[in-house]
């Protein structure tokens, strides 16, 4: 599989005329980011935007299906063909297109997906994980399409994608790694299941979020590169924070003396004063037990002899 979509894989664009307002931005480099050119209000009709400003995109084929045409001369066989492409950190796109022939129709359908491109918001949004890091959706959506409805919920991490085989090609392309999915209706179907999870991940992108709830929740739109490695802790509310470059990953000078050094089983070390282990507990001291009182003593005194 893996060998087929470097088959499918275009060689790197140079020999292209741009023939929209938007890919004479892009090739006379006024516009160097998808994020621009999404923003930007024209219309996407050029595959060959996406492959300058996206050139590590992946595509999936989710569906082949043959369909047939009755005419006055017999039958028309066509192949209805529906792919996926992304490059796993919130871009996504959702192709459908039919031709005659397999090969030229998945070309085609990987075309159209990069067309449908479109970026996602993601963040934290389980109330049980709490990691500000942008895994899962930072929201409840919902899609549709014809009878099939589906319910993205944000999940903590470490679930991974508890969805659909086609949600999770869809979800795994978009850059989420953690979900939990509610479906409804005809869901074995393949291609209303694919549009029903792209629509619920274009819900993201219309949901509008103010700067200060973006700001204060961790959602991020679009690509994040390292942003989810890069996260500082919030020091009011976890005493290990550590300060961190975000362009190097290397914590900063001033708080380089209080990392601690791994340990050797892999877990994360135990922070104490200057890096080091803290202190073994001392048990704390009890009080001698009391001797028990003797046949013919009385209880509750100190040498008297009871009668």
């Amino acid at each position: 599989m893996e060998q087929r979509r470097m088959e499918r894989r275009k060689e790197p664009v140079t020999d292209w005329k741009p023939r929209t307002k938007l890919g004479r931005m892009v090739r006379e480099g006024k516009i160097t980011s998808i994020s621009e050119a999404l923003n930007s209000g024209l219309p996407l009709r050029e595959a060959e935007i996406v492959d300058i400003l996206l050139p590590n995109m992946e595509d999936e084929v989710l569906s082949v299906n043959m369909v047939q045409r009755m005419t006055d001369s017999g039958r028309r066989i066509k192949f209805a063909i529906t792919t996926v492409v992304g490059n796993g950190d919130g871009y996504v796109g959702l192709g459908h297109v039919k031709g005659k022939e397999v090969g030229q129709a998945i070309r085609r359908s990987i075309d159209d997906a990069k067309l449908n491109l479109i970026e996602i918001k993601r963040g934290c949004g389980s109330w049980q994980c709490g990691c500000m890091k942008p895994h899962t959706l930072p929201y409840k959506v919902l899609g549709k399409c014809g009878s099939v409805e589906i319910t993205f919920i944000p999940a903590p991490r470490g679930v991974g994608l508890a969805v659909g085989n086609v949600a999770k090609h869809v979800l795994r392309l978009a850059g989420v790694k953690d979900a939990w999915s509610l479906t409804d209706g005809k869901t074995r179907t393949t291609v209303n299941m694919a549009r029903a999870a792209f629509n619920a991940l274009q819900g993201t992108a219309r949901q509008k979020v103010r700067d200060e709830q973006a700001k204060r929740l961790r959602i991020l739109s679009g690509a994040c590169g390292i942003a989810e490695s890069a996260l500082v802790l919030d020091p009011t509310k976890a005493d290990l924070s550590v300060a961190v470059d975000k362009e190097t990953m290397v914590p900063t000078p001033e708080d380089a003396s209080t990392v601690a050094p791994p340990r050797p089983d892999g877990k994360a070390p135990m922070k104490g004063a200057e890096g080091k282990a803290p202190p073994a507990k001392v048990p704390e001291a009890r009080p001698a037990a009391r001797p028990e009182a003797k046949p013919g003593e009385a209880k509750g005194t100190t040498g008297g002899v009871g009668k």
